[in-house]
């Protein structure tokens, strides 16, 4: 028996034997074309547009956020800059295959050197290139493993068009020697449940037919397990699964302190499951998916239109939706500026709203009709918010445009140090847990090499939302958190305990964390909370909480 440690996405267990991903094609030979360079132009377009077409086509089939990510991929294939670096090396002599090859990773180099969200693209992008390459071979493109029964499969990370389109009943759940959190085998393993830990370094354990528990909650892949750990595997799948199978209840402790759960969602599609998984309403509603395919912000109706749709599927049910967060990896021609050395700490958010604040008001006048024209209980927020001035600025100016509740994200330590103050001028405060641990441990969420810091067990995040807690109650106002920490069981218990009123997650963490909270009271919670507010570091804060909650 042997265990390797990795990222965790999620809180399943499963087990089985493994499958390996299908080995990459064998790199192209550097050798002269005896083509002509029309021809080998001509074959790359069309290996191009063919791949291009497979992905959106594969897209459309799954949906959702991987149809997102795979429409990306495609027109990562099709880039300008691509085919320039194709075409150059073509004209010097260069077969289509090798030129394909060159320019694609030297193009991924340069996203590495960038590192953050960028860099983890670079593997998007070898992907299409081996897709490419595949299509002027004349033979299929690496894939997922058919072996002929239920298997776990390991592959140093895969692509985002396998991900989207995994047979369910067949992977019993995924292991990556690469990646980390923010790769898009974890947002897609994620948004799909499956079982997954990723980053876990290769190992020649990792073999085909190898049999492994794969504990996403831990972050652990045990190779070879004994009877025992099988055993244990087994009764918490089992337990997993009767709990989703469960009647659906509003969120609560076990003394009857209600905890409304609410769902974090990307566009207005998702609303249908969300409801379906027991979410009482929209913790975080993401409003990027309308302005990021477009060369200028969206018209104030088609804005109406799509906030509409969302907000008809919670009548009478909470909806919080954030302002456009642009800026960091989410760049826009038509908002955010062009070359800044580190966008994470610069015009982003709402300080790129306030510069150009037609875009802003534009997108409130659309929540307002959107709000009149439904029976949602509409709520507003502000992302990227660092005064207690600019928490002024939001709530005044939403206010005009006919919001009845306005708030703002509680993303950096600043606002959460003043959250008295802030909640002296606004509706609401919730905790982007993402954004907060970044800005307190100094260490990009978007790049991997700093991903040990990424950490909301951190006590020092955690002394953060008390601080925010404390505030909230001491005003009577709301306190919500929507990072990602919401999903993980035990945590949300504790930030319970801190003081937070609402907690918002993927849906599909809705089942999880709904049994935890019915576990514990409320006071509980604040013990857990306090155990883990006196520990040194995450480790040692999420043992305490544990401990905590088995005495």
């Amino acid at each position: 028996m042997a265990e390797l440690r990795g990222v965790g996405i999620g809180q399943g267990v499963a087990q089985g034997p493994i499958a390996r991903m299908a080995a990459r094609l064998d790199p192209p030979r550097e050798e002269k074309s005896t083509r002509g360079a029309d021809e080998e132009k001509a074959a790359v377009a069309a290996a191009v547009a063919a791949v291009a077409a497979e992905l959106n086509a594969r897209g459309e089939r799954a949906g959702g956020t991987a149809q997102d990510v795979l429409e990306a991929q495609a027109m990562m294939a099709e880039d300008p800059t691509l085919e320039e670096g194709v075409h150059a090396r073509i004209d010097a002599g260069s077969t289509g295959e090798w030129a394909v090859h060159a320019a694609f990773a030297e193009f991924a180099e340069t996203l590495q050197a960038m590192g953050g969200y960028l860099g983890e693209r670079a593997a998007d992008l070898a992907d299409v290139a081996q897709r490419v390459i595949a299509h002027l071979r004349g033979v299929a493109a690496p894939g997922v493993p058919d072996p002929g029964h239920p298997f776990v499969l390991v592959a140093p990370d895969l692509a985002p068009a396998d991900t989207a389109l995994l047979d369910l009943d067949k992977v019993l759940a995924v292991v990556t020697t690469e990646g980390g959190p923010t790769s898009h085998t974890a947002i897609l393993a994620g948004d799909k449940g499956i079982v997954a830990v990723v980053g876990t370094g290769e190992s020649d354990l990792l073999v085909d037919g190898a049999y492994v528990v794969v504990d996403a909650a831990a972050g652990l892949v045990v190779v070879d397990p004994d009877d025992t750990q099988r055993a244990e595997a087994s009764a918490r799948a089992d337990a997993r699964r009767a709990a989703a199978e469960a009647p659906v209840t509003p969120g609560a402790l076990a003394d009857g302190t209600a905890v409304p759960l609410l769902a974090n969602l990307g566009d207005p599609d998702g609303a249908a499951e969300a409801v379906a998984l027991g979410a009482e309403g929209v913790g975080l509603f993401r409003t990027e998916f309308l302005f990021l395919s477009s060369e200028a912000a969206p018209t104030v109706e088609d804005q109406t239109a799509s906030y509409t749709r969302l907000l008809q599927a919670f009548p009478g049910r909470k909806v919080v939706v954030r302002a456009l967060d642009a800026g960091a990896d989410k760049p826009l021609k038509f908002l955010t500026d062009e070359g800044e050395e580190n966008p994470a700490l610069g015009r982003r958010g709402l300080r790129a709203l306030r510069h150009h604040e037609e875009v802003l008001r534009d997108q409130l006048t659309a929540l307002a009709a959107a709000d009149a024209a439904t029976e949602a209980d509409l709520w507003v927020m502000a992302p990227m918010v660092a005064t207690v001035e600019e928490a002024e600025y939001f709530t005044r100016i939403a206010r005009e445009h006919g919001i009845r509740t306005a708030g703002v994200m509680v993303e950096v330590p600043s606002v959460a140090l003043l959250a008295d103050r802030v909640f002296e001028v606004t509706d609401f405060g919730s905790v982007g847990t993402n954004d907060l641990v970044q800005y307190t441990m100094a260490a990009d969420r978007m790049l991997g090499t700093v991903a040990s810091y990424q950490d909301p067990w951190h006590p020092a995040v955690l002394r953060l939302v008390a601080e925010i807690g404390r505030a909230g109650a001491a005003h009577g106002k709301p306190v919500g958190i929507c990072g990602q920490a919401a999903a993980d069981p035990l945590l949300a218990v504790v930030l319970v305990g801190l003081g937070a009123t609402t907690l918002s997650m993927s849906p599909r963490a809705l089942v999880d964390v709904r049994a935890e909270l019915l576990k514990h009271t409320l006071d509980d919670a604040r013990r857990l909370a306090e155990a883990a507010l006196a520990a040194s570091d995450a480790a040692s804060a999420r043992d305490a909480a544990r401990a905590a909650s088995n005495a």
